[in-house]
């Protein structure tokens, strides 16, 4: 696809039209139930009416988002229980991440006037699939593989070590109890010497005991007779050759990246999107958006927000290198992120869609390789 594709229309009417397992980071903004003075806010009498259409949006979202995938996803206080309720009936919930918000209208509220505490937080749910890396995997979980693979690279030299111990005709408890009569621990070397199962190169001090047992135990004969110093370079190059093929398997799990620099807890800091004319009621500020960015994708990954408004998110993965899919039911704020994100963007390679495919849709909007 192109860098970005923006849609204009419902986004259950477009959701399942999408491929499943393709998107590989969900930011959403949905609707708060009755929080904003908005339509689309007050559409449902009920909180159970709007449960029963965030499951809905939740059910494509479980179908759309890839085996290693991450899903964030703003929630009032008020009914962040319920959705984050809601949404592990889907997925595991990793975090209930508080939005501590540092300048708003608790400024100006009726401090004696209040029933209960003013709220200066927004929440964000993040959650992955059930039992995700080893659905990413295709069954056989992370350490597994990672366990199997170091057996296939080291195995030049764990045959090696058990050919001479065949040769010697000496059992593995046999070395045990040889081990601990001298006095020396007995497990690692005897256990993982010789299988593939969590293989370990010897120390050099152990692989001279290993090559005294075998000569006590069989009275006699000279066994690991390759000097330790050559065995250890090999060790090294198939280390080299072990971690470049881990890192493809690390790229199968959930991409999760943090630093001491960023917020790394449960409770964020941003400073709210001041107002500015044309500001979308529930802009997100990019510092944000782009941390959420950053920390559960990769470079080139596709990113969904099918609640896009004023197109934020769609800048922010555009900053990054990031790939994205905008929808948006308002005619205004699709043709609103249009312009912004492809002048964000500077004007690269993208594509505009419309519920109804009308080419009226588009009047006054700048295509992509355009100007506005």
């Amino acid at each position: 696809m192109s860098d970005y594709k923006l849609i204009h229309g419902d986004s259950l009417a477009v959701l399942p039209t999408m491929a499943a397992n393709s998107i590989d980071l969900i930011f959403v903004d949905p609707p708060y139930f009755r929080v904003k003075d908005e339509p689309w806010d007050r559409q449902w009498e009920t909180p159970a009416g709007f449960l029963a259409w965030m499951d809905t949006v939740l059910e494509q979202f479980q179908r759309v988002l890839a085996p290693n995938g991450s899903l964030y996803l703003c929630a009032s206080t008020r009914m962040a229980a319920r959705v984050e309720v809601l949404i592990a009936e889907r997925f595991n919930v990793l975090n209930h991440i508080v939005w501590d918000k540092p300048w708003g209208r608790a400024e100006g509220a009726e401090k004696e006037a209040l029933r209960a505490f003013f709220s200066q937080s927004e929440r964000i749910i993040f959650a992955d699939h059930y039992n995700s890396d080893n659905i990413a995997l295709g069954g056989s979980g992370y350490a597994a593989k990672c366990d199997e693979l170091r057996g296939f690279v080291f195995e030049p030299l764990r045959a090696y070590l058990d050919g001479e111990r065949r040769r010697a005709g000496v059992g593995q408890s046999q070395i045990m109890e040889w081990f601990a009569g001298g006095g020396y621990p007995k497990y690692v070397t005897a256990r993982h010497s010789f299988t593939q199962s969590q293989w370990e190169l010897p120390t050099e001090e152990n692989y001279r005991r290993l090559r005294q047992c075998f000569h006590d135990l069989n009275h006699g004969g000279a066994y690991l007779r390759r000097e330790y110093e050559d065995l250890r370079r090999e060790y090294e190059d198939l280390r080299r050759e072990y971690e470049d093929l881990r890192r493809e398997y690390e790229d199968l799990r959930r991409p999760f990246n943090v630093t001491p620099d960023v917020p790394y807890t449960d409770v964020w800091t941003f400073p709210t999107v001041q107002g500015y004319p044309g500001k979308h009621p529930c802009e997100k500020p990019p510092e944000l958006l782009e941390h959420i960015i950053t920390a559960s994708s990769r470079p080139g990954a596709l990113v969904l927000d099918c609640f896009m408004g004023s197109g934020n998110t769609g800048i922010a993965a555009r900053k990054l290198g990031r790939r994205f899919i905008g929808i948006d039911e308002s005619v205004y704020w699709y043709r609103t992120a249009g312009r912004r994100i492809a002048k964000a963007a500077q004007m690269a390679a993208g594509e505009f869609v419309t519920k109804a495919g009308s080419a009226s849709d588009f009047d006054g909007l700048p295509m992509f390789g355009g100007g506005e």
